[in-house]
Order: C-alpha cells, then sequence, then structure tokens
C-alpha cells in the first residue's frame, strides 16, 4: 500500500504541471492579456490617450503594445488611431474649429522638452493636410500587416469598428470600439 501511495504523491505535481501546460497552450494570448498582460495595459492607455484627445500618446501606446507582443489586433488598433486621428481632423475642419488643429498638430509635433525653445511652426489648414496624408498611408500601412497576420480576426475587428463609427458619427474617434476589450 505503501509504493502506491507514495506513487499518487510524486504523480500529482506532475499531473498539475502538464494540465497547468496544456491550458497555457489552449488559452489564447488575447485572453490572458485581459488578465493585466501588455495587450490590456497598452489598449487601456490608448483608451485613456483617445478619451484625451492625446492622439501622440495612444499611438505610442499601440506601437508599444506591438513592440511587445505584435498581433493582428495590435496592427488594427495603431491603424484604427491613425484614422481616428483622420477623423477628429475631419470633424474640426467640417466645423471649422482651425484652432483645436494647431493643438492637434502641436500634440502630435512635440515629443521632448527641447521642442518647447525650438517648435515645429505650422499653420492650421497646413498641418491639417499634412497631418492627413501622413496617418491615411500610416493607417494603410498598418491594416495591411493587420491581414498579413491574420485576415479573419481583422476582418471581425473591421466589421465592429464600422458598427462603433455608425454608432458614434460625431465622435467615433474619442474611443475605440466597446467590443474591443483586449
Amino acid at each position: 500500500m505503501m509504493p502506491t501511495l507514495k506513487l499518487r504523491i510524486t504523480l500529482r505535481p506532475l499531473l498539475g504541471l502538464i494540465l497547468a501546460l496544456v491550458l497555457t497552450l489552449l488559452i489564447p494570448a488575447q485572453s490572458r492579456a485581459e488578465d493585466g498582460g501588455p495587450a490590456a495595459r497598452h489598449t487601456g492607455q490608448a483608451k485613456i490617450f483617445l478619451a484625451a484627445g492625446d492622439y501622440r500618446h495612444a499611438l505610442e501606446a499601440c506601437e508599444q503594445l506591438i513592440r511587445e507582443r505584435p498581433s493582428a489586433a495590435g496592427y488594427v488598433y495603431l491603424t484604427y488611431v491613425y484614422q481616428a486621428i483622420d477623423g477628429y481632423l475631419e470633424h474640426l475642419s467640417r466645423t471649422e474649429q482651425w484652432g483645436l488643429v494647431d493643438q492637434l498638430y502641436f500634440n502630435l509635433a512635440y515629443r521632448d522638452p527641447q521642442d518647447l525653445v525650438d517648435p515645429p511652426g505650422g499653420m492650421a489648414r497646413m498641418a491639417k493636410e499634412m497631418i492627413q496624408t501622413s496617418v491615411r498611408q500610416q493607417s494603410d500601412v498598418s491594416a495591411g500587416m493587420a491581414m498579413r497576420l491574420d485576415r479573419q480576426q481583422t476582418e471581425t475587428l473591421w466589421k465592429q469598428q464600422t458598427a462603433w463609427r455608425g454608432a458614434k458619427p460625431d465622435a467615433w474617434w474619442t474611443a475605440a470600439p466597446p467590443a474591443w476589450q483586449w
């Protein structure tokens, strides 16, 4: 009876280890990210930055996510931020809020304290065109990367963002779709 008891004691930790490894491999990385991993941290930051209109930091949060854990979803989120900048600029130009275009330009252009003594210049309408051209190009690039990584997931995420834009046509750029909880 003793050898059987001893065998059970040594098998239990081994079985636990095997079960943990199997579960780790079966649970998608995105699900694990919801528990506070890099995806949750960086997309959480990006959501706050979008709400504040701090698009430079929203872009940086998405870029950091891609550096730490590249994925189609990460590239889709980055693409969405580029498109949010474009949407916000369109809104500002339609409502002729050129002072806010200047603010957006400075938000994107200022990166270091050095910029305070050597500020980037630009007129609002010219800045709008320059920013829109750049974000549209970068949006196309990151969308292409997402499609190459996982076409099906990318198409699903874009359907969600299309529905989100339809539901909030005058402010969709202030947040990512609520379904994007990763």
